[in-house]
């Protein structure tokens, strides 16, 4: 997953680019710290034990939605066209359902772990 988000990013520093100024320097800013922080959470959560793993996937799935909205902003302000839209988001997308595979799956094992005591 953490390659998934790498190569998400970076398209999206290609696409950074190329962003009129205007949103360069305000929206697209902030949709690229939402990026790094969506990376150093699943980074951080690779190197965990699953009950410390959980908070960092549900974080990183949070700043995900959070990005995947400035997105559609930026796209629906026409600072971003229709094919840079859809190939982000496309892989967007199939990061947020590894996140949520993820999460569910850490809490199905934690909530397993809390019965057998």
């Amino acid at each position: 997953m953490l390659e998934k988000a790498k190569s998400a990013y970076l398209l999206w520093y290609q696409y950074y680019q190329t962003i009129p100024k205007l949103h360069r320097f305000s929206l697209g800013l902030k949709i690229d710290k939402l990026f790094v922080e969506v990376i150093e959470g699943i980074i951080t959560a690779n190197f965990l034990g699953p009950k410390e793993k959980q908070s960092y996937v549900r974080f990183s799935v949070r700043k995900l939605d959070m990005l995947k909205i400035f997105l559609m902003i930026l796209w629906e302000t026409k600072s971003l066209d229709n094919k840079k839209y859809i190939a982000l988001s496309e892989k967007l997308n199939e990061i947020g359902r590894n996140l949520g595979g993820w999460y569910g799956k850490l809490q199905k094992e934690n909530s397993l772990g809390v019965r057998e005591k």
